[in-house]
């Protein structure tokens, strides 16, 4: 998966950069990620819109055996191993190369979410985590992230209302199906990484409207990178 924004880069001032959006099932990382680009794109920044697991060939073809429960009987261990493997490809072929042509990389999860989901949600040792981590990203680490929080119970409802909108069944992954109880110690897990790295990590609520909430995601970017404003496109 990979979108790049449609505007030419002719902001100068802006260097590239790797950002991350993290969270729980259903908290709207997706749409997020969709509005930054296109306000990146107004502001003259060409960017690249991925996700993971995926964002290349093999590693979409590893979340797909992953999302679908394959590795379930497994184990945590194991799904760690798989992520860091899509992960590696990810960073070589498709988040390398772009940050060094300039293009910013927008990531609809990245790393923390093997963090939180395997290794402090599933049980995985910090020391296997920690070790993956540092072969997955090969130096990539991202320069801000932004975890988006939301009470499970509010999300679950929400991915229901969005479905039955649409009118298409609501169906689970690997993940999704999990219970609720998991899924509220899956969102205590973000909060301790924002915790643990308050230099990189900001947490922002997901309750609210998705343009308020697009609204804060920008000032956020913006505050962290002002030379976004330098050359904005009238």
């Amino acid at each position: 998966m990979k979108v790049v924004s449609e505007m030419p880069k002719n902001n100068p001032a802006a260097a590239a950069r790797f950002l991350t959006f993290e969270g729980g099932e259903g908290v709207g990382k997706s749409t997020q990620v969709r509005h930054l680009l296109r306000r990146l794109g107004h502001c003259g920044i060409a960017a690249v819109q991925t996700r993971e697991p995926g964002g290349t060939p093999k590693a979409e073809a590893i979340r797909s055996f992953i999302l679908q429960g394959h590795s379930e009987p497994w184990g945590a261990g194991a799904e760690a191993v798989l992520f860091a493997a899509a992960r590696l490809d990810h960073v070589n072929q498709l988040i390398a190369p772009n940050l060094e042509s300039g293009r910013w990389v927008i990531s609809d999860r990245f790393h923390d979410s093997t963090r939180a989901y395997q290794g402090l949600t599933g049980g995985v040792e910090p020391s296997l985590i920690n070790a993956l981590e540092e072969l997955a990203l090969n130096g990539h680490n991202p320069e801000l992230t932004i975890i988006m929080d939301m009470e499970p119970e509010n999300a679950f409802q929400r991915v229901a209302q969005r479905a039955d909108q649409d009118g298409i069944p609501a169906t689970t992954d690997r993940f999704e199906k999990e219970d609720l109880d998991w899924h509220k110690k899956l969102r205590e897990a973000f909060l301790e990484i924002a915790e643990n790295n308050p230099a990189r990590c900001v947490i922002i609520s997901a309750s609210g409207d998705e343009h308020e909430v697009a609204e804060e995601v920008w000032n956020i970017v913006t505050g962290r990178f002002p030379e976004l404003l330098v050359e904005a496109i009238a």
